[in-house]
């Protein structure tokens, strides 16, 4: 049998694993809490890490907590925004709505890493000093969240954005046929595509810095239901300084403490642009193997990078993995917004009580993208190569170049024009040069008028 000790809180005493750092409080939500299996994400306990070790550190400078004790605490705090101590947080994402299960373990945990070192400290009444769950919690959301943001998602949107972009400018001189409603258009280049999908992953990066934007009011401040009670008036604002000064991120306190703790319209609107952001990546990803299909019998119009082997049972078959993987990403972060939304709608009178669910997703989507578009750049759109002469192939055969020549001949005409081509499976250019004195048109004219360039533009 595993070693044990007893623990106490509130409720009595309950045994606890001799190997865990946590206590009563904690032990008591994993027994409730058996739902998923899965807990809140490390980088959410990391961020909760350092709202405890900054906290600690502004009750001993307003003198509400001695140095020794202040010191303990923000000591352990800092190795858990480390990440050195994420196996002792275990409660389950689906656990009491207002993330108090998971305070508490925050609290337990730190108390214990400050009794290691010979300091004794309270839990409650040292280390969740001047807080509550109600304003803690939501404040560990909007910091991680933000966070990750500003650190993992929008340097790889950007990287995506140059990729592209570099792409745009290795094709521009590729001349290929333009689709709408899937059916061929006149022609464009193909970087012109590139560089409009280029423009797509830089207004990702965009909306991800509006996303964490949403994020920069803290709730912290408002404890149990937005009065600050028990909290010194100048707590928030001193440790959301100091939160502020080690991150890099322009946070501030909250202007209506109730709005706060009891709506979560911040994270809504967070993950609103993160939705964006997906649909974004899934047009992109969706063009790219729509391009690439074939090789032989669909577009292949360029050339996707063979990442693995794409059947078991047809030799030589190369699938868009990547491409296929990242669309799958956007359907996530699709559903997630549906669950975030009604989370969000889950505030009754001064709480919100879907709040671990929120951070869940918040943190998944901003993982999830950040690894999409990373994939998407180096083993995807970095490899991608051109095939020129399938484009110039298909140009020729398209029927949409008779457009071009509607100034000259006459819409009826050119519409006459294309009708022949589906009939007989000859090109616009046969037939016109083959009634140039009909249509009134010199060869000069025509040739002049069927230029792909020119009709592509610069």
């Amino acid at each position: 049998m595993k070693e044990t000790r007893t623990e106490r809180d509130s409720m009595g005493e309950m045994e606890v694993s001799a190997e865990v750092l946590y206590g009563a409080s904690t032990a008591r939500a994993v027994e409730n809490f058996p739902i998923s299996g899965v807990p809140l994400p490390p980088k959410f306990i990391h961020a909760y890490g350092l709202i405890k070790g900054a906290a600690a550190a502004t009750n001993a400078g307003l003198g509400l907590l001695e140095a020794a004790a202040a010191e303990a605490i923000a000591a352990a705090a800092e190795e858990i925004a480390g990440g050195l101590h994420d196996r002792h947080f275990p409660v389950d994402i689906y656990q009491t709505g207002s993330g108090t299960s998971t305070n508490m373990n925050l609290n337990e945990v730190i108390a214990h890493l400050c009794e290691k070192r010979g300091v004794t400290v309270h839990a409650n009444d040292h280390v969740n000093l001047g807080q509550s769950s109600n304003d803690t919690f939501p404040t560990a959301i909007h910091l991680s969240a933000a966070l990750a943001l500003k650190e993992n998602l929008m340097p790889v949107l950007e990287a995506l954005a140059a990729a592209l972009e570099a792409k745009a400018e290795e094709f521009h001189g590729v001349l290929k046929i333009g689709r709408t409603h899937l059916m061929d258009a006149t022609p464009v280049r193909l970087g012109q595509e590139f560089r409009g999908w280029a423009r797509q992953a830089t207004l990702a990066s965009v909306r991800a810095s509006k996303a964490l934007a949403a994020l920069a009011e803290l709730p912290l401040g408002g404890t149990a239901v937005g009065t600050g009670l028990n909290a010194h008036p100048e707590f928030a604002a001193r440790t959301i300084r100091k939160i502020a000064e080690r991150t890099g991120l322009e946070l501030r306190e909250a202007e209506d403490h109730f709005e706060a703790q009891s709506a979560k319209d911040a994270c809504v609107e967070a993950h609103g642009q993160l939705a964006t952001i997906a649909v974004s990546l899934h047009k992109i990803a969706c063009d790219l193997r729509l391009l690439g299909s074939g090789p032989r019998c669909g577009i292949g119009e360029i050339k996707l990078p063979a990442t693995q082997p794409g059947s078991s049972i047809m030799p030589g078959k190369v699938n868009p993995v990547i491409a296929e993987a990242v669309t799958m990403v956007a359907a996530r972060v699709a559903g997630n917004q549906t669950t975030l939304s009604w989370c969000g709608a889950g505030g009754y009178l001064e709480l919100n009580v879907s709040m671990p669910l929120i951070a869940a997703c918040l943190l998944e989507s901003i993982g999830l993208l950040a690894n999409a578009a990373e994939a998407l750049r180096t083993k995807c759109v970095e490899g991608i190569e051109a095939n020129d002469e399938r484009c110039r192939e298909l140009i020729e055969y398209s029927l949409s170049m008779v457009t071009s020549l509607v100034p000259a001949i006459g819409y009826d005409k050119a519409a006459a024009i294309a009708k022949e081509s589906v009939a007989t499976g000859r090109t616009v250019r046969e037939l016109c040069g083959e009634r140039l004195g009909e249509l009134g048109i010199s060869a000069g004219e025509l040739e002049e008028a069927l230029d792909p360039g020119r009709m592509a533009g610069a």
